[in-house]
């Protein structure tokens, strides 16, 4: 089988057409030495290879896990993820990292607490370059060793060379580590039937080193102007972290519920089946004792995997007056938040477009902030509002010894795809906003795509009713550019917020 870069359109391509159909076979490895979709702990690795297939999977230094394969976006640049590389292969104990874009091939080897380039082709030269990576990290050249902490990266054995090279690498097996390991350093392999169409399920057998407890990251999405794209940005940002492997939860804290609407939640016509009412976020902020999150959060299959919604109802509008009235009412969700940080990774915070009550209290309890923008003139000076809102509530984070909010940046949204605008125009825009309002501007940016408009108008006929089934633009249309974009856009979340 060849390979062609061309074909690899995403990460999936990248995943299927370039590592489980031509790498993996080429490199000796049969399905019951590699594993996809391999958590440890809060590290979700994309592939996992292996010299020598020892179950349970054990991780310490003397464990046999010899290759992770990472594939990324085509349009991705694999300098953004070095750093998460070096703690896949640090904090497992694993000994060579392969990252790719389909475009590029690099593989990294560890070091003691350091990881080094040791080999980098493009896409394009895979062809001709194989042989070379079957000789560093074919299974037949891997054979555990008693410490991979000892493994010396000699000139002789590998040439180092640098990311910003491309020039070609010659690489020379390392027979250095092909001494057996003794009987006491790995258990029995466990017996696996030849021909064995299902992969062994090894996440509930993995032994896991002591780790800290889970830091869940709280994300506001605030602006206070409307009509910019906020909910948009909300759905479809959980949606993309989900499949990232992050367990998302979407709070809805806006009395126009668009968001509970965007995400499915909403299965009736009329009042009379209102089955919201009387479990959503106004009961959250109304009771200290009852009404806990995990009770009022929804399962919505708006997007596969499946993120937790906490719905918003109209009713938060008659009843803003008495909640700002009680003590408890800006901490209430600060401290309901807590009660569930080990449930979720991330927590997005869909807020009005107002300075109201609401507002005030989603960005109280968040750690984090996207203010999505279309850029246009009414929204940039809303910017002007938004700053001295976010110092107010920094003052009052300040009296209760919580850290201020840290602004991720003004999120581009609801961008026009005109040619000319998006060349000359957007660049000025954006250039505009930390000049003048002295905001970051964050490198990702969603434009306005029909892709968008019609997942949003997904709907499905029960009997005589026509009830709204949204979907995210990633699961509408995987491949689409909306897509693409929301998928770079949650990279950048992760990346800002510690998460990748």
């Amino acid at each position: 089988m060849t390979f062609n870069p061309n074909n690899c359109r995403n990460e999936s391509e990248v995943e299927s057409k370039l590592i489980v159909s031509y790498l993996l076979p080429k490199l000796g490895y049969t399905p019951d030495t590699w594993h996809q979709e391999i958590a440890f702990g809060n590290i979700r690795l994309d592939f996992l290879s292996f010299a020598t297939q020892v179950i349970p999977i054990v991780v310490e230094t003397d464990s046999p896990m010899s290759v992770v394969m990472e594939a990324k976006h085509p349009k991705e640049n694999l300098d953004r993820h070095l750093r998460k590389l070096h703690r896949y292969l640090t904090s497992l104990s694993i000994r060579y990292g392969l990252i790719t874009n389909g475009k590029e091939i690099r593989i990294y080897a560890r070091s003691a607490d350091d990881i080094q380039l040791v080999f980098k082709c493009a896409g394009q030269d895979l062809e001709t370059r194989i042989e070379e990576i079957i000789a560093l990290i074919g299974r037949n050249t891997l054979k555990p060793i008693k410490n991979p902490d000892n493994l010396e990266l000699e000139d002789s054995k590998i040439n180092l060379v640098s990311p910003e090279l491309v020039s070609e690498v010659a690489v020379q097996p390392d027979n250095s580590a092909t001494a057996e390991p003794e009987p006491s350093q790995i258990s029995e392999p466990e017996q696996i039937p030849e021909n064995n169409p299902v992969k062994p399920q090894v996440k509930s057998d993995v032994t896991v080193p002591q780790k800290s407890q889970n830091t869940m990251k709280i994300i506001a999405v605030y602006h206070n102007k409307g009509g910019v794209g906020k909910t948009t940005t909300v759905v479809n940002l959980a949606a993309a972290l989900s499949k990232k492997g992050n367990r998302v939860l979407v709070i809805d804290l806006d009395s126009q519920a668009n968001t509970t609407f965007a995400t499915g939640l909403v299965k009736f016509e009329d009042e009379e089946q209102d089955d919201l009412k009387d479990n959503n976020i106004l009961q959250v902020l109304q009771s200290e004792e009852f009404f806990s999150i995990a009770e009022v959060a929804r399962k919505s299959n708006f997007c596969n995997p499946e993120i937790d919604v906490v719905p918003s109802h109209i009713d938060l509008m008659q009843y803003e007056t008495e909640l700002n009235q009680l003590d408890f009412s800006r901490m209430i969700l600060i401290h309901k938040l807590e009660e569930v940080e080990d449930k979720y990774d991330i927590v997005l915070i869909d807020t009005p477009p107002s300075l109201n009550f609401y507002a005030r209290v989603a960005l109280i309890a968040a750690d984090y902030l996207i203010i999505p923008s279309d850029l246009k003139p009414f929204a940039n000076q809303g910017l002007i509002n938004v700053k001295d809102f976010i110092k107010k509530v920094n003052v009052f984070k300040k009296q209760i010894r919580k850290k201020p909010l840290e602004v991720l940046g003004v999120l581009s949204c609801k961008i026009s795809t005109n040619s000319k605008f998006v060349q000359y125009s957007l660049p000025k825009r954006r250039e505009a906003i930390p000049k003048r309002y002295g905001f970051e501007i964050m490198d990702s940016v969603i434009y306005e795509r029909d892709d968008l408009a019609k997942c949003a108008e997904q709907f499905q006929i029960v009997g005589n009713m026509e009830i709204a089934d949204p979907i995210s633009v990633l699961d509408f249309k995987p491949d689409s550019i909306a897509s693409q974009e929301f998928e770079m856009l949650a990279l950048e979340v992760l990346e800002k917020i510690g998460k990748n």
